[in-house]
């Protein structure tokens, strides 16, 4: 949910952009320090820059300065958090605006805190919830990326309703109007981008399993379980067959 630039008035791109800075200076620490002490998540992170490059470029006109489309942060959030996820995210924003005119520079700060910031934190805390609920992997997987991606157009919608109050209505009565719109295409958008990540992460649990037991993502007993569950659909597709 990209907002266009110059589309924010002052005072409030200037906030979003005072507020966005120290979670990204707090996620660039952390990203360096991944790497520095295990370098074999770089095939991961290139992954899932990526799928989040790739999926929030599919922009579809929405609300009035801005756009609908999946986010892709929901795989990256499962894999290495919040912090990091805002680091890869702004990485994408700043490149899409400087080079695709999607997004801009004046509104970087108010989209890289509703989609790499609050979109992300939310649906990773939820994510946790559900693991520590033990809930299916995959289940938990399609929610967060789902929820990672309506919270994002939740939050724009707030941003945009802040800075153009409606009259009469105020700042509930736009945000209500905004997700109205959003909620549109946003609704359907998400889910899809759910059960795509959930299938992209049934491949990354076969490819790289190891490192998402370095991660802490899934413990080695989790990944036993899935891919046993995996072998055991396979065999009745088999049978059927």
């Amino acid at each position: 949910m990209h907002i266009f630039e110059g589309f924010l008035p002052g005072p409030w791109w200037q906030i979003w952009w005072i507020l966005s800075i120290p979670v990204l200076a707090y996620g660039t620490a952390k990203l360096n320090k991944l790497v520095k002490t295990n370098p074999g998540v770089l095939p991961l992170l290139a992954v899932s820059g990526a799928v989040m490059f790739v999926l929030s470029s599919l922009k579809l006109p929405s609300v009035t300065g801005s756009t609908s489309h999946p986010t892709g942060t929901g795989m990256a959030v499962i894999l290495f958090g919040p912090a990091i996820t805002a680091i890869m995210s702004s990485i994408v924003l700043l490149y899409q605006a400087l080079f695709l005119a999607h997004g801009g520079i004046t509104t970087f700060g108010a989209n890289v805190m509703s989609m790499g910031i609050v979109g992300p934190a939310v649906a990773y805390a939820v994510y946790k919830a559900l693991m520590k609920a033990n809930v299916n992997f995959y289940v938990a997987a399609f929610v967060t990326a789902t929820l990672a991606d309506w919270v994002t157009y939740v939050v724009t919608s707030l941003q945009l309703a802040l800075a153009f109050p409606a009259d009469p209505g105020g700042v509930v009565g736009s945000m209500v109007a905004f997700l109205s719109v959003f909620a549109i295409t946003q609704v359907p958008l998400a889910i899809l981008e759910g059960a795509l990540i959930a299938l992209l992460f049934r491949y990354v649990i076969q490819a790289k399993s190891d490192v998402m037991v370095k991660l802490e993502v899934l413990s080695e007993s989790q990944v036993k379980e899935l891919k046993e569950d995996e072998s055991q659909v396979k065999g009745l597709k088999g049978a059927e067959a």
